[in-house]
């Protein structure tokens, strides 16, 4: 009988499980800004060029406005404004990132404005930091770490932070409860 190749094992997990933690993770990557950032690729439904966006009144600037994808409604956030920056100019390479944000049992798509996505990638866990206390031209807590590529850094987004729904609702109320003090 031949031998039995076995796999080192994390006490109490499977084996499985254990190779799973060390799998390298697949992320799209995009620039912004002249930086490159990254999301994990089972956030992306999909990537469409960046067409008519219809504006909405009274919205934080970085909501740039919503898109009719196949008869749903899916809010657009221009993630350069979003970050504290400037406002995305739009380019011929501009695209608009669907993702899917879980929420509890809900599920909500949101365009990512991006200047341009670039690749999938795929990064071990050993190649990844945490992300930087301080330093970095966006909120910490936006990062959830910094992918080690080729000898350069990727910034790899924590999406739902970046994303948070409540967030944007409650940001959504305050722009409406502004309106509403004016008149």
């Amino acid at each position: 009988m031949g031998q039995v190749a076995t796999t080192p094992v994390k006490a109490g997990v499977p084996a499985t499980a254990a190779a799973a933690d060390n799998a390298p993770q697949q992320y799209l990557t995009f620039t912004l800004g002249g930086e490159m950032f990254a999301v994990a690729i089972l956030n992306v439904k999909e990537i469409i060029e960046y067409g008519t966006v219809t504006e909405i009144p009274m919205m934080p600037p970085f909501i740039r406005g919503v898109i009719n994808l196949r008869g749903a409604v899916v809010p657009v956030i221009d993630l350069s404004c979003r970050f504290g920056g400037k406002t995305t100019q739009v380019a011929r390479r501009t695209c608009i990132v669907i993702i899917e944000l879980n929420e509890g049992d809900a599920k909500h798509d949101i365009g990512v404005m991006v200047d341009a996505v670039s690749e999938v990638l795929e990064i071990a866990p050993s190649e990844i930091e945490p992300a930087p206390a301080f330093g970095a031209k966006i909120r910490t807590d936006f990062i959830s770490g910094m992918g080690k590529v080729n000898g350069k850094f990727v910034i790899i987004l924590s999406i739902d932070r970046v994303l948070s729904v409540e967030e944007i609702a409650l940001l959504s109320q305050v722009g409406e409860g502004a309106a509403g003090e004016t008149h």
